[in-house]
């Protein structure tokens, strides 16, 4: 297919543009290559829309819009009476100039209030014409028997006084004037054999549509109002090399697309055909084969494109799978399992070749079925997000952009595009010139929409085009993936949200098992990846050693402490290769908040204490635990006083002053259980292998409560909120919910928007859960997962996300509207 994204969107320019040209005539007199011609039923009310549009307003305020008015500025004297019809013809290369006909006794010219003008009879073949100049722009008038012609173009009005003879009305075009609209302010008739100029003035370089390639002629009715350009009437083509001649007596059906593409699409774009043996041999005239008929294929009655950011998928929607099932079983490589849905490699890349006119340059590599439905993608990351946000219930006809137009579009059309906001931006940062990229910048489009529909009837095409701003926003009660990220090995750590200092959002790291750290953008992308000497101990602190608001990375190896910055290159002196045996833990603390920071270093028994300059901190005399220091070391402030606190695989509990001595002794042995130490109610909380809580006061004085809680039991506490996982007994703050029977993983708390979030995952069913500080689960939770979770505000919009593992080597976020 030839972009057909591209064509509707330019018809918008060019109808949204170049309508400002008043115009007049009758047909004998347009010229033969006009690409242009705008019938104006009624001037002043046209002039009215155009004036109150907000879309418009915002168009006068881009640098090339005085370039394009400039021509027709001297026809705001102009006032016409009746109809009149104005042309548009290319002379010379991408210069567009206007012919303005109308009736003479219906067109008045006041030019005394202009001050700056001039005025000038010009005689040419025994007629003359008068030459009017308003500021530096000039327009030329001519009156022939009851017409009276105006044009930018002196050219235009000398052909028209050496034509002796009308012009010969081109068919396509009297048939489309005589069923036009005579009550609407304006039609506007494209020629595409001769608009093509018009397009190159816009595109760049890799523009993949000509205009005439998409039908022979269209006819538009304008209807304007303050938030919308709606655009409807019908195109026409004879001849079947025309893209809307593969629709030629073809039934359109329901346009499902919507159902099964994400709700993060950027756009979605639907072809379908009742019978698609029509719509197969239509193809053959419009591609000039003659290949054989296709059998594998024949029960497909819709074809739909589904657009990212970077990547699309296609949908193929049929009444019998089949014949398609045994064709792709035949191509069939590896499979994996997603969500209870097969994702199978392809090894055809070519497999889609049926559909050839629709789509081009796109690589069968995988396909997977939601319920009777094909869905084919080039990386299985967009397969992913196919079968996520479907099952999810978090699909395009759920968006706000499809919810803004659903009750504007027919329920059934041989094309239906719909493009979301985030997509119409894209697109003109894909195809559009970098000047003219830049003024459109200059318009607020961001909650603006594009819809355009194609039906066939009875040897014509109704078409529609609409450019509208979301009436109201509203919350979506969901939570959709947001986009998945595959690593190039297996995930081996957590991955966890780090702020981007340059643009205050948030970004994720995550490893792979090759030892890989990924830094991965707000929009998905991966922006780099550094090998490192082993896995990462724990997480990974963000740190500020310079004092300067420019964030880092820090975090140890087995063998190494490293610091990062933000482009993923090495700080001078944290590269830092430790002697004494393997690091078992890692620390980051910063007592006073003043970025003297201190990094923790633990192997086995003992502690190292470095400062901001990679150096040991003198200070800090702790010599050695008794037994081996189980956990990463943790910092508490408790009335003013700063405590250092750490489990021993003997069962003793340390607590230290910032100097390393014992500022707590802590008597009695505990026979720790996998959590950690928290600060709970002012004490040093945590459980042992029998479920029982252990708090100590500053005075060291040791509280024991019976949770009854099993040997692996999870626990997470804030300073207020504790929250415990006994099997499959979710309790937060003593209130208990009950999950289905799997394997938990530890609670976590997270802190957001002044409200409390406790998560859980179930591994073995593959759920993630969600819930407030009241025990009660957040809606649409639980999701797919397969780990812990990190929560936060990624992008600054209010609303959270989440980061989850979701195949062994891939990411998911999740946006939670």
């Amino acid at each position: 297919m030839k972009n057909i994204y591209l064509v509707f969107l330019i018809v918008l320019c060019i109808t949204c543009k170049k309508k400002e040209a008043k115009t007049d005539s009758l047909l004998h007199y347009i010229p033969n290559n006009a690409a242009l011609v705008i019938k104006i039923n009624d001037f002043e009310v046209l002039k009215s829309d155009l004036k109150n549009n907000n879309f418009l307003k915002n168009l006068q305020k881009t640098e090339h819009y005085p370039k394009l008015i400039s021509k027709i500025k001297p026809l705001e004297s102009l006032d016409i009476k009746n109809k009149a019809i104005v042309s548009f013809v290319e002379v010379g290369k991408e210069k567009f100039e206007f012919l303005l006909q109308t009736k003479s006794d219906s067109l008045q010219l006041d030019l005394s209030t202009i001050k700056n003008k001039s005025i000038e009879e010009i005689g040419y073949e025994n007629a003359t014409y008068t030459k009017i100049t308003i500021d530096s722009t000039s327009v030329f008038n001519y009156t022939r028997a009851s017409n009276t012609f105006t044009s930018s173009s002196q050219l235009l009005i000398e052909n028209l006084i050496r034509s002796k003879e009308t012009s010969k009305i081109e068919e396509g075009l009297a048939q489309l004037f005589a069923a036009s609209s005579k009550t609407k302010a304006a039609v506007v008739f494209i020629h595409t054999k001769y608009a093509n100029g018009i397009l190159n003035r816009y595109l760049n370089e890799k523009k993949s549509v000509v205009f005439s390639d998409f039908s022979e002629w269209i006819s538009l009715d304008i209807n304007l109002d303050q938030t919308q350009l709606n655009f409807s009437g019908i195109s026409t083509a004879k001849a079947p090399t025309k893209f809307v001649s593969l629709f030629q007596q073809i039934e359109p059906t329901t346009n499902a697309t919507p159902s099964y593409a994400p709700l993060n699409a950027k756009a979605i774009l639907s072809f379908t055909f009742e019978n698609f043996a029509d719509f197969y041999k239509n193809q053959q005239g419009f591609l000039e084969t003659l290949s054989k008929k296709d059998t594998v294929f024949n029960s497909v009655h819709e074809l739909g494109l589904v657009y990212f950011a970077q990547n699309k998928v296609v949908i193929l929607q049929n009444y019998g799978a089949e014949n398609i099932l045994k064709y792709l079983e035949e191509k069939s490589k590896e499979t994996v399992t997603y969500q209870g849905n097969d994702m199978v490699a392809l090894t055809d890349t070519n497999v889609l070749s049926s559909f050839s006119s629709l789509i081009s340059g796109f690589e069968t590599n995988y396909y997977t079925i939601l319920e009777n439905t094909f869905i084919f993608s080039e990386d299985i990351e967009s397969l992913q997000n196919c079968i996520s946000s479907f099952k999810n219930e978090a699909t395009f006809d759920k968006s706000e952009t499809y919810n803004s137009v659903k009750n504007s579009i027919a329920d059934e059309s041989n094309m239906l595009l719909v493009v979301s906001p985030e997509g119409v931006d894209n697109f003109m940062k894909d195809h559009f010139k970098n000047d003219i990229l830049k003024d459109l910048k200059n318009l607020d489009l961001k909650e603006h929409t594009l819809v355009a529909q194609l039906v066939a009837d009875q040897g014509f095409y109704h078409t529609s085009l609409s450019f509208k701003k979301i009436a109201s926003k509203t919350e979506l009660n969901m939570t959709a993936p947001l986009f998945t990220v595959r690593l190039d090995s297996d995930i081996a750590n957590q991955a966890q949200f780090v702020r981007n200092h340059q643009t205050n959002k948030k970004e994720i790291v995550v490893q792979d098992q090759d030892n890989y750290l990924y830094l991965i953008g707000t929009d998905g992308k991966v922006l780099w990846k550094k090998e490192l000497d082993g896995k990462i101990l724990g997480k990974i602190a963000q740190v500020d050693l310079y004092r300067n608001g420019r964030l880092q990375l820090a975090f140890a190896t087995a063998n190494t402490v490293t610091i990062l910055d933000r482009n993923g290159d090495l700080v001078k002196d944290f590269n830092t290769t430790i002697t004494g045996g393997p690091i078992s833990s890692f620390s980051v603390f910063d007592y006073d908040n003043t970025r003297n920071y201190r990094f923790l270093i633990v192997q086995d028994r003992k502690i190292t204490m470095l400062d901001n300059r990679a150096k040991r901190v003198d200070g800090f005399n702790f010599k050695e635990a008794s037994s081996r220091i189980t956990q990463a070391p943790k910092h508490f402030r408790m009335n003013t006083k700063d405590y250092i606190v750490f489990p021993e695989e003997n069962g003793t509990l340390r607590i230290l002053s910032r100097t390393g001595t014992d500022r707590i002794l802590v008597k009695q042995k505990i026979n720790f259980s996998q959590n950690e130490i928290f600060n709970y109610n002012n004490k040093f909380s945590t459980t042992d292998t029998k479920g029982n809580l252990y708090q100590i006061d500053e005075k060291g004085t040791i509280t024991q409560t019976n949770l009854n809680l099993n040997k692996d039991h999870g626990l997470q506490t804030t300073s207020t909120v504790l929250a415990t996982m006994n099997e499959n007994t979710l309790s937060i703050k003593g209130k208990s919910v009950e999950l289905e029977l799997g394997v938990y993983t530890k609670p976590q708390i997270f802190y957001s928007a002044n409200k409390i979030y406790v998560s859980v995952t179930d591994i073995q069913n593959q759920k993630i859960y969600l819930f407030d500080s009241k025990a009660e689960a957040i809606a649409n939770f639980p999701i797919y997962g397969t780990s812990v979770i990190d929560l936060a505000d990624m992008d600054n919009d209010k609303k959270l996300e989440l980061v989850a593992k979701d195949l062994e080597n891939s990411l998911i976020v999740y946006r939670i509207n």
